[in-house]
């Protein structure tokens, strides 16, 4: 564990949540279209979340704590 960087696999998070926003449509039309466009936005959701992380790394355990409450909130 010691050489895990979490500073590191947090930016690596960031940087899969641009590419998905960034990423081209393929040549699908239809039903196949949609589904490209919802896992899109699943996959921009997931890495989004886990990129905005603030990380603990105690013991041995890696905590990732995500605050879903709207910015006028926190």
């Amino acid at each position: 564990m010691d050489d895990l960087d979490v500073d590191a696999m947090l930016g690596r998070f960031r940087e899969r949540a641009a590419a998905v926003r960034s990423r081209n449509m393929p040549p699908v039309a239809g039903e196949e279209r949609q589904r490209f466009i919802e896992q899109a936005q699943f996959d921009f959701q997931d890495f989004a979340m886990v990129g905005d992380a603030t990380a603990t790394l105690e013991d041995g355990i890696l905590t990732l704590r995500v605050d879903l409450r709207p910015e006028d909130q926190r």
